[in-house]
């Protein structure tokens, strides 16, 4: 299995996927692998680069919160936070840091990502839906929440949350301006590994890409793990391998030698 996230591994800066990665995944599944997506996105930010790609297999949304069958179009796990919880969270984290600037993603195929008051936003081009009130924030269903600090770096926000909250809700890194609440104990590494049963094949027969910390689960999890060079150093620390940067091929460059060693 060939675990690839999307953003800064798989996905070039312009959002586009090469068409010699393209090539090598197609070489690599024609001898019997199978590609997964594993990405923080949440299923409706990730729908349209699966449709570029083709792609019809599972998918692993949300940090592991969605596993989706492309093919079909439909859920078929689904984890919430609990909002309860998650407002309890947020709370301590702002006792210890300020007020926050908040975004929301919603549950579902279709769900909105909700936007407030001086949140920068992430993700250009992608659609979302703006906010005044919190009380908006709690009215349906959530993946997960996205909080920014106006001064504090996303490494030093990090921490500070997990600091404050990290016993009710896990707190995740997973690029520029992007740390996310999380459910407790949820991780990319829990959705890939329900994936991975679907599709029977085992950790160990399972090699992942990725470039953020939000990643080391689902490097842990997998047999071997491999850090795109653009890749932050916490995973570059761990990863088994570094290959190049997503603008460089770094994917396909691995599975080209892969391919020609078998």
């Amino acid at each position: 299995m060939i675990a690839t996230d999307l953003d800064g591994t798989l996905l070039r800066s312009d959002e586009t996927v090469s068409e010699r990665t393209r090539a090598a995944l197609d070489a690599a599944c024609a001898r019997g692998a199978v590609h997964v997506v594993v990405t923080g996105r949440a299923v409706p930010w990730t729908k349209h680069v699966l449709a570029d790609l083709g792609y019809q297999g599972l998918a692993v949304c949300g940090q592991g919160a969605q596993v989706y069958d492309a093919g079909s179009g439909r859920l078929l796990t689904s984890v919430t936070l609990d909002r309860k919880v998650a407002e309890l969270a947020l709370a301590k984290i702002e006792k210890e840091v300020g007020t926050l600037a908040l975004a929301a993603s919603r549950d579902g195929v279709d769900g909105e990502v909700v936007v407030g008051p001086g949140y920068r936003e992430h993700g250009a081009g992608l659609p979302s839906t703006p906010f005044e009130n919190r009380a908006a924030l709690w009215a349906e269903p959530l993946n997960k929440l996205y909080v920014q600090h106006p001064e504090l770096d996303d490494d030093a926000l990090a921490k500070a949350a997990r600091e404050a909250a990290g016993d009710l809700v896990t707190l995740a890194l997973s690029g520029e301006n992007i740390v996310e609440i999380l459910p407790l104990g949820l991780s990319k590494a829990k959705g890939l590994a329900l994936a991975a049963r679907r599709l029977k094949v085992r950790s160990a027969e399972t090699i992942a890409f990725g470039d953020m910390p939000n990643d080391l689960p689902m490097f842990a999890w997998a047999g071997h793990g491999v850090a795109m060079a653009n890749a932050h150093e916490e995973l570059l620390s761990v990863a088994d391998e570094v290959t190049s940067s997503n603008d460089e091929e770094g994917i396909a460059l691995v599975l080209e030698r892969l391919l020609g060693e078998s």
